[in-house]
């Protein structure tokens, strides 16, 4: 079993930051890629922001040089820095992590979602 806990999430002005947190635990050999996706009220998920194991990364062009994503691989933890947060940012995040498991191989995971509302 893997658990991921996510946290960080909140209400913030338009044009503050925050900082998301989704820690990974269990049964696990090595973790793969992990990412963030978000949803907003009516709309599809959609990809935020992913990074792999040896740190490349990849953005949405909606947030490309407003957010950061990073990993700690010793802790098992993948982080979102948002910045200059607009009220088009608001929606539920969820982290999503591909975690190899022995015997089982990869799978992939999400987190239980945290609420970011950005007020204008």
């Amino acid at each position: 079993q893997v658990q991921l806990v996510e946290s960080g999430g909140g209400l913030v002005q338009d044009g503050g930051s925050l900082r998301l947190s989704c820690a990974a635990s269990g049964s696990i050999f090595s973790i793969r890629s992990m990412g963030w996706y978000r949803q907003a009220t009516g709309k599809q998920r959609e990809l935020v922001a992913a990074i792999t194991r040896g740190g490349l990364t990849n953005y949405a062009d909606s947030v490309k040089d407003r957010f950061t994503i990073s990993r700690d691989n010793a802790k098992n933890t993948v982080y979102l820095q948002m910045d200059s947060l607009k009220p088009e940012d608001t929606a539920v995040y969820y982290c999503n992590v591909g975690v190899v498991t022995i015997p089982h191989g990869i799978s992939n995971y999400w987190g239980q979602g945290t609420q970011v509302t950005v007020s204008s």
